[in-house]
């Protein structure tokens, strides 16, 4: 099995895992020690980059590994855990996809980044617009109100 080491760490004024909001939360990502800046080399002509991030404040207990209401709402229907977003996921990972606002050595400043302070970060990637969907997506109408609030209600959310 390999071993997986953070590669850099949140820093961030968001100190609780709360659901919403999470738009316009500046956070710093940076490296963690040993891991050269030369790695960031380049990244700063990309608007965005994904962020792979451990919920690692989430105990054991709250894992899910069946299905549950998203949120613990009974409004929306019971899916997997495979079928959302959660941060209970068996293995915590998170993944999002942030606006790059700039890069100082080993530290980048993002915008929108879900993820807590503390936060150990597994890998970076740049957004490349051939990695994202080629066609059209679609998903079911509960997770267009789950998410009304999630990024903010100011003007571009």
């Amino acid at each position: 099995m390999t071993v997986v080491q953070p590669v850099a760490f949140v820093r961030n004024s968001r100190k609780g895992q709360e659901d919403d909001n999470w738009g316009d939360v500046e956070s710093r990502i940076e490296l963690a020690p040993g891991v050269d800046p030369v790695s960031l080399e380049g990244i700063e002509a990309f608007s965005h980059i994904e962020v792979v991030f451990v919920f690692d404040q989430v105990p054991d207990e709250a894992i899910e590994r069946g299905s549950r209401h998203p949120r613990g709402n009974t409004a929306w229907p019971k899916v997997g855990i495979f079928a959302q977003r959660a941060k209970n996921r068996p293995n915590r990972i998170g993944t999002t996809m942030v606006r790059l606002e700039k890069r100082e050595g080993g530290v980048l400043t993002v915008r929108g980044l879900d993820a807590v302070d503390g936060t150990p970060v597994l890998d970076i990637k740049p957004v490349m617009k051939q990695f994202l969907p080629r066609e059209g997506t679609r998903q079911p109408a509960w997770v267009d109100e789950l998410m009304r609030g999630y990024w903010g209600t100011g003007p571009g959310h």
